[in-house]
C-alpha cells in the first residue's frame, strides 16, 4: 500500500534543503534559514536529519518487499548503493575538476554521509532482530556521548569546535587538507565518528516505516503512534541537551533524539493529512521533488558550482554568474533578506522544472 505522505515529506525536505543552500547572498539571510552557529537548532538544522530519517523510512518499505532468504542479495544491493552515493559525493566535491587538486579534495560530505549511514543501517536491520536494532541504536548514542566526554583532557570542553574528538579523529585519519574549513579551521560536520549517531537517525526512520506498515489497515493508529513517540523523543532530546548540547555539526546524541522526534511528528502529521484525510491541494509541487530527490540535489549542486565558476572581471571588480544574477535581478529588493530569499526560490523553481519534466515522463533516477 503506497503512502503519499512519505513522498510528500521527502519532497518537502529536498525543497527546503535547496532553499537554505542557495541564498542570493550569505550576507543577508533570515535567521531561521541559517544553521545554528554551534550549539542549538534552527529549522535549517532539521533538513539533513529529516532526509536521513526519510532514507530509513524508504529503506523499510523497500526491504519489506523481500523475504528473509534474500538478505544477502539485499545487503549486496545496499553496499553497491552506498558506494555509488559516496563516489557521487566525491565527484560533486571535485567538480568542475580542472584546477582542483585531489590533494585538497574534501573526502566527506552530505552524499558521503548518506551512503555510509545507509550501508551501516542496512547491515543492522537485515541481520539483527528489531529488538537488537533498538539496543544497538541506544548503544551507539550512549557510546558516542561517552567517547566525546572522555576523549578529551580534563578541563577541556568536549563539545568545543577546536577540541572535540570528532575533529581530532578526522585530522588524524584524513588530514587537515581533506576537511571542510567553513568555520575557519579544519573541521568536518560530516565527520567519521559522528557518522555513528547519524546511523541512528536512519534507524529511527526505519522504525517509523515499520510502524506505518504494521498499521497499514489502521492508518489513524500510525498517526497516533508516530505523534506520541515523536513527542517523547523530542522531549528526551531536550532534556539530554543539558548534559550533551544539541549540536548539528557534531550530530550529538541529543540532536539525534530531538530531530528524530520532530521528524516522526512531521511524518505523522503528513500521514494524517494526506493518507487519512485525503488532503491533496498543493502536494504535487513536493511530490515532484520526492520522486527524484537524488537528481534534484545533484542538479542543484552542479548548477551552483557552474554559476560560481563562470567568472569575469570588470575593471578591478570580480564577478561570477551567481552573484551577477543576484545583483542584477534581486539585490534591489528591500529588505535585502527578502531579495536573497527570492533568489533562492527562483533557483528552487528552476530545479523543480527539471524534476517536473522527469515526473511527467515517469522517469525516476535511482541508484
Amino acid at each position: 500500500m503506497r503512502y503519499l505522505s512519505v513522498d510528500f515529506y521527502r519532497g518537502l525536505t529536498i525543497a527546503f534543503m535547496l532553499v537554505v543552500n542557495t541564498p542570493g547572498t550569505w550576507e543577508h539571510v533570515y535567521g531561521p534559514l541559517l544553521h545554528a552557529d554551534w550549539h542549538g537548532c534552527t529549522p535549517t538544522d532539521l533538513v539533513f536529519p529529516s532526509f536521513l530519517f526519510i532514507v530509513g523510512v524508504s529503506m523499510q518499505f523497500s526491504f519489506a518487499k523481500y523475504g528473509q532468504g534474500e538478505r544477502a542479495f539485499l545487503f549486496r544491493k545496499a553496499l553497491r548503493r552506498s558506494a555509488l552515493l559516496f563516489a557521487l559525493g566525491l565527484l560533486l566535491a571535485w567538480y568542475p575538476f580542472w584546477n582542483k587538486s585531489l590533494s585538497e579534495l574534501r573526502f566527506l560530505g552530505v552524499l558521503q554521509r548518506i551512503g555510509l549511514c545507509y550501508g551501516l543501517a542496512s547491515l543492522l536491520v537485515l541481520y539483527l532482530s528489531p529488538r537488537w536494532v533498538f539496543w544497538m541504536a541506544l548503544g551507539f548514542l550512549l557510546a558516542y556521548w561517552g567517547a566525546l566526554v572522555w576523549g578529551v583532557a580534563p578541563g577541556v570542553d568536549p563539545f568545543s569546535l577546536e577540541h572535540n574528538l570528532v575533529r581530532r579523529m578526522d585530522l588524524a585519519v584524513l588530514g587537515a587538507a581533506h576537511l571542510w574549513k567553513g568555520k575557519g579551521i579544519p573541521f568536518d560536520p560530516e565527520g567519521l565518528l559522528s557518522t555513528l549517531p547519524a546511523v541512528v537517525t536512519v534507524l529511527m526512520g526505519w522504525q517509523s516505516g515499520r510502524i506505518i506498515q504494521q498499521c497499514r489497515e489502521q492508518k489513524i493508529r500510525a498517526v497516533k503512534v508516530l505523534g506520541l513517540a515523536g513527542v517523547v523523543l523530542t522531549a528526551l532530546g531536550g532534556v539530554w541537551h543539558w548534559l550533551m548540547p544539541i549540536n548539528k555539526s557534531l550530530w550529538t546524541s541529543s540532536f539525534v533524539l530531538y530531530t528524530g522526534g520532530l521528524s516522526m511528528i512531521l511524518l505523522g502529521v503528513s500521514t494524517g493529512l494526506i493518507d487519512v484525510l485525503g488532503w491533496r491541494r498543493g502536494t504535487r509541487f513536493f511530490l515532484v521533488f520526492g520522486a527524484n530527490p537524488l537528481f534534484a540535489y545533484v542538479l542543484s549542486g552542479l548548477l551552483v558550482k557552474t554559476l560560481l565558476n563562470l567568472r569575469w572581471t570588470v575593471g578591478e571588480e570580480k564577478w561570477n554568474a551567481y552573484s551577477w544574477f543576484y545583483r542584477t535581478v534581486f539585490a534591489s529588493v528591500e529588505p535585502p533578506e527578502a531579495g536573497s530569499l527570492l533568489f533562492a526560490l527562483t533557483f528552487l523553481l528552476v530545479c523543480w522544472l527539471a524534476c517536473w519534466l522527469l515526473y511527467q515522463r515517469g522517469i525516476y533516477i535511482k541508484i
